[in-house]
């Protein structure tokens, strides 16, 4: 998240609105505007990769990809129009199943994703790993996995809803690898995913032994 609109507090419904008439996109954090960061284009790589895979092995069937103009709210349901308690948020992909439930007549805020992706950036990293999936995992209950996707190097974290309520995770790595949505019976193959990406080269430390020859 950047750094919040110079009005101190907002409610949803006015956030909300500023959002609809806005060019920009912006998210909402319990009363506070956050314009979004700029993306490079590894992350738009990423997310267009992740998207378009999963909407050819979804094609036809109860569930439904989207990706980066769907908001999801995290929260309690608003009592009175001057709520600010909640999170209003853009994820990278998002993946609905069945019957989609939505905020309002507007259909702009999904409150049932079934998956979450995030791409994570030096600017989003510390907030998608901390406090927006601790509101998820407290106001989704329909939130089967999230999936955090590195675009430094292909890594993967894959967060997975247990029975008893508690989060699983397994990391995979490498071009090679693959991993399994089994809520939704998708693959996705880092290959794939990263398809088109570059990596930094890594750097390597200079060997003082062999300087000193």
């Amino acid at each position: 998240m950047s750094r919040p609109q110079a009005r101190i507090h907002f409610t949803e419904a006015e956030y909300l609105a500023i959002e609809r008439d806005s060019e920009e996109k912006h998210e909402y954090l319990d009363g506070r505007i956050y314009a979004m960061a700029g993306e490079t284009e590894e992350h738009n790589t990423i997310c267009v990769n992740i998207a378009g895979e999963l909407r050819a092995q979804l094609k036809g069937g109860p569930c439904r990809t989207f990706s980066k103009d769907i908001k999801v709210r995290s929260g309690p349901e608003p009592k009175s129009s001057r709520s600010r308690l909640g999170l209003y948020s853009y994820p990278d992909v998002l993946v609905a199943c069945g019957e989609r439930v939505f905020h309002d007549r507007y259909r702009d805020v999904l409150l049932n994703p079934a998956v979450i992706i995030e791409v994570l950036s030096k600017y989003t990293e510390a907030f998608d790993r901390g406090e927006k999936f601790a509101r998820y995992r407290a106001w989704l209950p329909p939130l089967t996995d999230y999936l955090l996707v590195s675009q430094d190097k292909p890594v993967i974290e894959h967060y997975r809803r247990q029975p008893n309520g508690e989060w699983l995770l397994a990391t995979v790595s490498g071009l090679d690898a693959s991993l399994s949505i089994a809520s939704i019976g998708c693959e996705l193959k880092l290959s794939e995913v990263y398809d088109g990406v570059s990596f930094p080269a890594a750097t390597i430390e200079p060997d003082d032994e062999l300087l000193d020859q």
